[in-house]
Parts: C-alpha cells; sequence; structure tokens
C-alpha cells in the first residue's frame, strides 16, 4: 500500500468530489470480497465449523445477545454478523460492497443461520433500512472509511432503541500514524486533517487484488469518536484500550499469546486496540409505577 503524493500527476487523476469517493471505495472492497473468500486469514473454511468469528474483547464486552436485535454496520461479508446470530442474536448487516453482501446471504443459507442483509453505505443507510435495534455494532478496520463521524453518529443513534446502546471496537488511531511498509515511518496526522489516498496492491490478509485499486481513508482520533457519539445524547458507559491486536493484520507484528498480536519493539509501546460503549437514555424514567416526565 502507497500513499499517493498530492503534489503528483497521479494524484490529480484519483481526486475526486466527495460523492465520488464511495464508487472508489466499493470497487476495491468487491476486489477485496473476491480475494478475502478463499484466504487463510478469514479461513471461511473453519467459520462453516465453528460457526464464530468473534473475539474475546467484543464477546466480553458486549455481553448476552439471546433474543436481542442486533445491527452490524460495515460487516463485510458477513462472518461476524452470523457470529452474533448464532449466539442468539437476530442480526442485521449492512456493507457497501454488493459483492460482500451477496457472499454473506450465501454464507447465511449454507450454515442455515437467519439474517437480513442489506447493501448501503453507512450515509444512506436510512434510506436502505428501517427501524432500531437493541445493540448496534462495529468493529475493526471500518471507521477510517467514513470521512464525516458528526454524520456517522448521527446515524448510528437513530437506529439504538431507548436504553439500547451502541459498542465498538477498533484498532487504535495512534497506529494508523505510521507508514507501516516504510520502516514505520511516522507519516500521517493523529486528526482527521484531509483524505488519504492510496494505491492497493495487496490486502491486509496478504491476499493481492487482480489490478491495483484506489482507496481513500480518514484517521479519526479518540476525541473526535467520542465526541461525535456524545453530540448525539448517547452517554459513555465505557472507554477500553489494549497493547495487542486480535488479528496479525499489520507488518512486524509477533504473537505474544494465543490470538494476541504486538508489535515489535520499540513499536510494541503503541496502543494497538480501542472499544467502547455508549447507550442511549430512556426519554422517560419510571419511578415508584409512575411516569416521570
Amino acid at each position: 500500500m502507497s500513499q499517493l503524493n498530492p503534489n503528483d500527476k497521479e494524484y490529480e487523476e484519483y481526486k475526486k468530489e466527495p460523492s465520488d469517493y464511495l464508487e472508489a471505495n466499493k470497487k476495491m472492497w468487491n476486489s477485496l470480497t473476491e480475494a478475502h473468500k478463499n484466504s487463510n486469514f478469514y479461513n471461511v473454511s473453519q467459520f462453516k465449523k465453528d460457526r464464530n468469528s468473534l473475539n474475546a474483547i467484543e464477546i466480553n464486552e458486549v455481553g448476552d445477545v439471546e433474543g436481542k436485535s442486533l445491527l452490524h454496520l460495515q460487516c463485510h461479508f458477513g462472518m461476524d454478523t452470523l457470529s452474533w446470530a448464532n449466539m442468539g442474536a437476530e442480526v442485521t448487516g449492512m456493507d457497501m460492497s454488493d459483492a460482500s453482501i451477496e457472499l454473506a446471504g450465501e454464507l447465511s443459507k449454507e450454515i442455515e443461520t437467519p439474517a437480513k442483509f442489506v447493501v448501503s453505505d453507512v450515509y444512506s443507510l436510512r434510506d436502505n433500512l428501517q427501524g432500531e435495534f437493541d445493540v448496534v455494532f462495529t468493529s475493526y478496520g471500518a471507521i477510517g472509511w467514513l470521512p464525516d463521524l458528526n454524520k456517522w453518529a448521527e446515524i448510528v443513534a437513530s437506529y439504538i432503541k431507548e436504553g439500547g446502546f451502541f459498542y465498538m471496537v477498533e484498532f487504535h488511531p495512534v497506529i494508523y500514524m505510521y507508514e507501516w511498509g516504510n520502516n514505520f515511518a511516522l507519516q500521517y496526522s493523529y486528526f482527521n486533517e484531509s483524505s488519504i489516498v492510496e494505491e492497493v496492491e495487496q490486502s491486509y490478509t496478504g491476499d493481492r487484488h487482480k489490478q491495483k485499486q484506489v482507496s481513500y481513508s480518514w484517521n479519526h482520533s479518540i476525541s473526535e469518536i467520542i465526541n461525535s457519539l456524545l453530540a448525539q445524547g448517547l452517554q459513555l458507559e465505557f472507554f477500553n484500550e489494549y497493547e495487542y491486536s486480535v488479528y496479525n493484520c499489520f507488518p512486524n507484528l509477533k504473537e505474544i499469546e494465543k490470538g494476541k498480536f504486538r508489535f515489535k519493539p520499540p513499536y510494541d509501546k503503541l496502543p494497538h486496540t480501542f472499544s467502547l460503549k455508549v447507550r442511549k437514555p430512556f426519554s422517560k424514567k419510571k419511578i415508584s409505577g409512575r411516569i416521570e416526565v
């Protein structure tokens, strides 16, 4: 993966209006779906046996989902979505990649796990999906594809039932400041200053695209993430940071124990992952059998 220099003529060729980055990223994720469905990283055949692709962090922090409705934002091809369904949730997964959603539907039928899947980008989701959910969920590598977190948080909040919650677990924004393929050079801003335009030849799984793809992504600070959610009236229940990744998806990681990967020194000192949970409060409180407005 290499960043395009804004001063290069090649950059101008890929420079897009705000509405056009979606098409470029959709094309890339359709290509990634093709690369990922047979990859060792995702190991779909093992998932069909285990019926679970979730990690201990999110399982423990989300808690019991039996009988709850759950919306999974940016679900890729739905293995985590189906995992929540196998734990008793009534699930809906959405993704902008039509190839991903098609594969998710095929997996749902093959393992006989009911699920609803919707093709949509996050910002257009209200045009494609109605309703509210007990749990709204997103994870690992999702929000970096979104330029506007205030708009994202508004969409998130609109889908949470009163008393329900939004949970996210993500790679820590600090590690996105580094150019991993360039000897870990400190290259990108911690803050959302501008889009990062890159030419992509290979997936984070190690699998290659059939042809080069161009991607558009954005870095988001912790304060930007949390404040966008709090601005919607959601209440923060916890924020956690972890010194490891649950996936071996970056260069120079080593497994410190089963399912936990850490950068080699001196980058082992960086935070690798974070999680948070925010809840939508009830608009009315029931006290001593009476409703207090």
